[in-house]
């Protein structure tokens, strides 16, 4: 059995900063949204998704993949956002097994509410905190871990 490859105090120090911030980071961006627009930080990304899709809507296992979560989760979460009139489902016509979520007008015009001042608070916490150079290289680093932990799923 091999040795552990401990992280050195640096290294651990640095990976508690990294899961400090993960975990700081959509907790203040969705008090904001809630706060603001009575929106979690999961519908906003549902809304945002469907308003960048083709007629504004997706099959549900596609918004699942985008939207970083089971589709079990998914479910629950656009059950929730149906009672709220904020999207709506539909049987996919080419494939009957399938559900699409769609965009309602109610839920775009939350999301267009919504929008500016996510964007904001995007800033605040982000982009202005960072210069350009620095939001460069972490978005070149957030990629580079994406990647790799996407070829794992």
């Amino acid at each position: 059995m091999s040795q552990p490859r401990w992280l050195n105090g640096r290294q651990q120090q640095q990976w508690r900063s990294v899961i400090r911030v993960c975990a700081l980071l959509p907790e203040q961006l969705e008090r904001d949204l809630n706060h603001q627009h009575g929106l979690t930080l999961a519908e906003y990304e549902v809304l945002a998704r469907l308003s960048e899709s083709p007629q504004q809507r997706m099959r549900m296992s596609d918004l699942a993949l985008a939207t970083l979560v089971s589709r079990s989760r998914l479910s629950h979460q656009v059950t929730r956002m149906e009672r709220e009139g904020l999207v709506r489902r539909e049987e996919c016509e080419n494939d009957r097994r399938g559900w699409l979520a769609v965009l309602t007008d109610e839920g775009m015009n939350r999301l267009l509410a919504a929008a500016p001042d996510h964007v904001e608070s995007v800033r605040q916490h982000v982009v202005d905190q960072l210069t350009d150079e620095e939001f460069t290289t972490l978005a070149k680093v957030c990629d580079k871990l994406g990647a790799e932990l996407d070829a794992r799923r």
